[in-house]
């Protein structure tokens, strides 16, 4: 199906030509079809030959009052059949309804000359067209008719034909965005609501959000140009049957999408076309779709401008508006959205700066230029600004500039090694405080950044610092560890017990500083031996018969019990030796050849202090 809207000024044929098109009346009302005025919007198709599209037209009023009605009927569409009466000539709507198509961009449109049979059509075709030329409908094809005699119909249809050839075919994919026209009860069905719908697809048994988020409503039926549809693709005329609380206070102006794929925005970031942004008056209204709202101008820059609406609307980086004074005698104006997100505006000099910015955008969306200059925003909020991902998330759904974070990771790592030269006996950056410092939404970003960055580990929801020196240990601290040390020296593999730390006065958060020093080796929770103890272990174990039980190798390293059994766990972890049943164990055969893997192996001897 194609969808065109009429445009032109008061009793210039609009509805007349239709009619003779299609041969359906698009005056619903009987004051319209008595005062020959068209006062609402109209809806009437035909098909263009045996096997071509539908055609829908949305019939609009001409008149100065209904130009709020006539925006709200050709703000979806995405063409227009532009009509001039011959009799009349360019008129002062004709000229109103021209600075909305060309505020919306709407590229496509035919020019009909109407009331051929009563004036010589030739000169007003010629200044319509020369007028036509100069908006955003450029060169277009002109025919003159007249809906009385039939004169020129045929030719019409032609151009009609044509147009629909040249007439994209929208996403079926795409978000759904339907901007109500009508809105009404029918018996036993409940509401129905009837839009131009744009892009994408509707189903029966889909389920939509109003545009205020205050109701989700299931589409119990469609139709489409009076027949039965189980699914309808953009672009098309569509009547919705809507289930569910909230469906009977819809009404003209409001919208339908698909949940959870929009943002709504009340603050906006226009380019302005038509007129300098500081001509525009202070309180303005919108019009995009078939909404009205008013809004607040704050002109930026010499085309651009903050909107501030009454209330919020669901729109997308690229959409289209018009500004137009209510009752005002000034012509519409276009609006472009460049942001529907943008900084708020505290400091002095903060408009001046946002202009320079905004003077940068185009309006077409682009993903890597946007996440440039977000730096860090959620995927999902990305599409719902109309914006393609650039690249895939860095963590969860969050995408991140490339340059902006290799400066986290370096921030990150210089904040960890910060922390554990004035922490020693604490050294490990808690992810929590990391995400404050560098001001980040969420913590997974701290644990991506980490994971990315060499510099780093994490453990226990802590990020150390991996390579470089190891923090210098406290005199207080170096001296107890010192007498570990030579205790140890003595008896490898007999950890000092609980009483003999706590004498020292090495608690859990010294011994953790003596550890990423490299002073000494974990095995486990209140278990310590030298940096190299398990490569020297699993050498005097692999002297024993193979395999061996926990007393032998207790007594083949002269230990207890208590650090001999955290001790084969250790070296089971680490490879240097296998469980053989519940009671024995065996050096891995690797390690019988001098292979396995160890713990901190030590570059020099391991006895030697390294403070």
């Amino acid at each position: 199906m194609r969808v065109l809207a009429t445009a032109g000024h008061v009793d210039h044929g609009k509805s007349a030509l239709v009619r003779a098109l299609t041969g359906m009346e698009p005056d619903r009302y009987e004051e319209e079809r008595r005062r020959g005025l068209t006062l609402d919007l109209g809806f009437v198709w035909t098909r263009l030959g045996p096997d071509g599209d539908h055609l829908a037209f949305v019939d609009v009023p001409g008149h100065e009052r209904f130009v709020p009605t006539m925006l709200a009927g050709v703000g979806p569409v995405p063409a227009v059949l532009f009509v001039v009466a011959a009799d009349q000539g360019w008129q002062q709507q004709s000229e109103e309804h021209l600075a909305v198509l060309d505020a919306l961009g709407v590229r496509h449109a035919v020019l009909v000359v109407t009331r051929s049979d009563l004036a010589d059509p030739d000169a007003v075709r010629a200044e319509s067209l020369d007028r036509l030329a100069r908006s955003s409908l450029g060169k277009v094809p002109a025919v003159a008719v007249s809906a009385v005699t039939g004169a020129g119909l045929d030719d019409l249809r032609r151009e009609l034909a044509r147009l629909a050839g040249e007439l994209t075919d929208p996403d079926p994919d795409a978000d759904v965005r339907l901007w109500l026209d009508r809105a009404f009860s029918v018996r036993g069905h409940g509401t129905v609501v009837t839009g131009t719908l744009g892009a994408g697809t509707l189903r029966v048994g889909d389920r939509l959000v109003t545009g205020d988020g205050s109701a989700v409503l299931r589409v119990r039926g469609l139709q489409t140009l009076h027949e039965d549809r189980t699914a309808v693709s953009g672009v098309a005329r569509v009547a919705v049957n809507l289930h569910g609380r909230g469906a009977d206070g819809l009404r003209r102006g409001h919208v339908l999408l698909t949940p959870d794929r929009w943002l709504h925005s009340e603050v906006l970031d226009v380019r302005i076309t038509g007129e300098p942004a500081a001509d525009l008056p202070r309180r303005v209204t919108l019009h995009i779709g078939t909404a009205a709202v008013p809004v607040t101008v704050r002109p930026l820059g010499e085309d651009t401008a903050r909107l501030t609406l009454a209330r919020s609307l669901p729109l997308r980086v690229g959409d289209r508006a018009v500004l137009r004074e209510p009752g005002g005698t000034r012509m519409p104006c276009g609006a472009t959205v460049l942001d529907v997100r943008p900084p708020r505006l505290t400091r002095r000099g903060a408009g001046r700066a946002r202009a320079a910015e905004l003077a940068a955008l185009t309006g077409r969306p682009d993903g890597a230029a946007e996440l440039r200059r977000r730096r860090l925003i959620r995927r999902a909020d990305l599409l719902a600004m109309g914006i393609p991902a650039p690249a895939e998330p860095v963590a969860g759904d969050w995408l991140a500039d490339r340059t902006y974070w290799t400066a986290l990771q370096d921030r990150l790592a210089g904040a960890v090694e910060r922390h554990a030269r004035e922490h020693p006996l604490d050294p490990g950056l808690p992810a929590e405080a990391a995400r404050r410092l560098l001001g980040l939404p969420d913590r997974a970003l701290v644990d991506a950044l980490a994971d990315a960055t060499p510099r780093l580990r994490t453990g226990q929801g802590r990020l150390y610092a991996t390579g470089g020196t190891p923090p210098a240990l406290p005199p207080p601290v170096r001296a107890a560890v010192d007498a570990v040390r030579e205790d140890l020296a003595r008896t490898p593999f007999r950890a000092p017990e609980a009483g003999r730390l706590a004498q020292l006065g090495l608690d859990r958060r010294a011994l953790a500083a003596a550890v990423t020093a490299g002073a000494l080796l974990r095995i486990a929770d209140g278990i310590v031996l030298l940096p190299g103890a398990d490569a020297e272990a699993a050498a005097v174990l692999r002297t024993l018969p193979q395999p061996f039980t926990v007393q032998e190798a207790r007594r083949a390293l002269d230990t207890t019990r208590r650090v001999a059994v955290p001790l084969l766990e250790f070296l089971d972890a680490r490879g240097h030796t296998e469980r053989v049943d519940d009671r024995r164990r065996r050096c891995r055969a690797e390690a019988l050849n001098g292979g396995g893997r160890e713990s901190n192996p030590p570059a020099r001897d391991p006895r030697a202090p390294r403070f």
